[in-house]
């Protein structure tokens, strides 16, 4: 028995170091080395060098004079990194339906322009940073309101900040939300509040 026990322990031991610490140990330090600002969480600092989010994390904005992004069912208040998740309500739930019309009627308060469909819908992750060119051209008229800028800089700024589809082949052209806001911003500065 003590023959058959000794080899399972020293495999055991073995493959617990090499599987369970040299691998990810090495993988880790691979990926700082060739890819550092990815493999620290793609963080976005201010002028300050603050963090002030990731490039993938989307985060709440509710104030009129910057880019909102799509609603967010994470967490009670939507965004919450702890709690990522999309609502799980199929499309014949009533209380999905109630909130997407109630959604769509404030914003067709805010402009008669066509309402996009991530306007009102949330991702699967719940923690979408980007929202489709259509949703930031909507907003244009109301960021600019609130700043006091000429709504065709506020445009060019949202189109300096579009990304297109990875690789030109995957995905939909797309607007990050925190670059935009952190560059109008930079452009008209907000009191703080």
């Amino acid at each position: 028995m003590i023959a058959n026990l000794r080899p399972a322990i020293v495999s055991m031991v073995l493959f617990t170091a090499l599987l369970g610490l040299a691998y990810p140990l090495g993988v880790t330090g691979l990926a700082q080395l060739l890819f550092p600002a990815q493999a620290g969480g793609s963080l976005i600092r201010n002028a300050a060098g603050g963090i002030v989010g990731s490039r993938w994390i989307g985060q709440s904005f509710r104030d009129e004079g910057y880019l909102r992004p799509r609603p967010s069912a994470a967490g009670e208040d939507g965004y919450d990194a702890s709690n990522s998740s999309g609502s799980n309500l199929g499309p014949l739930n009533q209380d999905l339906a109630a909130r997407v019309k109630a959604d769509a009627a404030a914003l067709r308060g805010e402009s008669d322009a066509p309402i996009p469909v991530d306007a009102v819908t949330t991702s699967g992750s719940g923690l979408d940073p980007h929202v489709s060119p259509a949703n930031a051209e909507r907003q244009v008229l109301r960021i600019a309101a609130a700043r006091k800028a000429p709504a065709a800089e506020v445009q060019a700024l949202i189109a300096a900040n579009t990304e297109g589809s990875t690789f030109g082949l995957f995905g939909e052209p797309r607007v990050n939300v925190l670059a935009v806001n952190l560059a109008l911003d930079a452009r008209w500065p907000r009191a703080q509040r």
